[in-house]
């Protein structure tokens, strides 16, 4: 469920807030606040605001860098997000190269380094006696600190992508070198965390330390969150429709009238919902329930089921040995219910929906999904919310 609330757009991009980014808000503004009191409590406070929505407007145009350099390798960004520990792109699909990684990594921090020089240059026009130049010093500075704490090598930051780009370069293996920046990130965020607790231990800083101690927090989360990922990216690539397919499916005689047909399958309690004709010991193609609806039922004693059949050819197949990552393309691409399994002779091996997919997956991978919510998945023929596999093929096959 969106609980985010979107604010407009940027260059065509959907911008977000999350209900969390005005805790943030109000706690940098308090920051600003309290450090120039010295100019009154009036301007202090007017002061603190803009210096906030300044900063945020320094990390939202950070996020557009990876955005735009994204969106030039022809990569979809879906939106982008400030919220409580900054902001973040919702990039669609992987670079196709290690150097384009690299671009797309880079240019967030390229962006605030930029932004420091521009400020530090606007610092030297400004007059001394004016409050602007202490403000846009200071924005300098939270530019370069954004710029440097993002260049931390381990993933969810854009060191780290920038480090797993680095080691996909070397290895050729862009899954494996996302393994290792997670596991830097898992190292990087459970050093912060212990360090969080440290500072309030032996230094009584009880906001700073947990500050820090939440950021490890989302960065081991996060890290955990690039593995899971990578793990179920891996599978799609090494799973084939032959292990996922069932059999759900009936084959009839398709020679014998649409009355016997339906007398024989439709009106059981719980009838197949995928029927295959066959003659002559030969699959002759699908048969479509709903097409036997738009015939005449005066017509059902003279026409067979072969009448309305679909052949093998012209209905959507894959074959024995395709990753399930195609099967899911061609599952979303084609705003298909199921797809029809060959095999190498060209006869019906299987059927694959959804639902047997989401079942082979949660075997391979252990994942604790219920048999009602695989039934639910096959009925509704849609992924659960938390797990888009659509996206998720799309990004892993490119």
């Amino acid at each position: 469920m969106q609980t985010n609330w979107k604010i407009g757009s940027l260059f065509g991009i959907p911008l977000f807030l999350d209900p969390l980014w005005f805790v943030i808000l109000g706690l940098a503004t308090l920051n600003f606040g309290v450090a120039y009191q010295q100019w009154g409590t009036i301007i202090a406070w007017s002061a603190g605001i803009v210096m906030a929505l300044l900063l945020f407007s320094s990390v939202l145009l950070h996020e557009l860098g990876h955005s735009l350099v994204a969106r030039s390798q022809g990569i979809k960004v879906n939106s982008i997000t400030l919220f409580l520990f900054g902001g973040v792109a919702a990039i669609e699909e992987e670079s196709k190269t290690p150097f384009k990684a690299f671009q797309v990594a880079i240019a967030g921090p390229l962006v605030s380094i930029i932004l420091f020089f521009l400020l530090r240059l606007a610092t030297i026009v400004i007059p001394d006696t004016n409050p602007l130049r202490v403000m846009v010093g200071d924005l300098a500075r939270i530019n370069l600190l954004v710029a440097l704490f993002n260049l931390i090598p381990g993933l969810p930051l854009d060191g780290g992508q920038v480090l797993k780009a680095a080691l996909w370069q070397i290895t050729g293996n862009r899954f494996q070198a996302v393994h290792w920046a997670a596991k830097a990130g898992q190292i990087l965020g459970y050093s912060a965390i212990a360090l969080g607790f440290a500072v309030d231990f032996f230094t009584r800083e009880l906001v700073v330390g947990l500050w820090i101690a939440l950021l490890g927090w989302f960065a081991v989360r996060n890290a955990n969150s690039y593995d899971s990922m990578t793990t179920l990216q891996e599978s799609l690539l090494d799973v084939m429709a032959a292990e996922a397919m069932t059999r759900d499916f009936r084959v009839v005689d398709a020679d014998q009238t649409l009355r016997a047909f339906a007398d024989l399958y439709l009106l059981e309690t719980a009838p197949s919902q995928v029927y295959f004709a066959a003659s002559d010991g030969r699959y002759r193609g699908l048969v479509p329930i709903d097409d036997l609806r738009l015939i005449e039922r005066s017509q059902w004693e003279s026409k067979t089921v072969h009448s309305i059949t679909h052949p093998l050819t012209e209905i959507p197949t894959v074959a024995e040995s395709t990753l399930i990552a195609e099967v899911i393309n061609k599952l979303e691409n084609e705003q298909l219910r199921r797809i029809t399994v060959l095999s190498p002779a060209g006869a019906v091996a299987g059927v694959i929906d959804r639902g047997d997919i989401v079942r082979s997956l949660a075997q391979k991978l252990n994942l604790p999904v219920t048999s009602v919510e695989i039934k639910r998945i096959k009925e509704e023929g849609s992924y659960p919310p938390g797990l888009q596999l659509g996206v998720i093929a799309k990004s892993t096959s490119n």
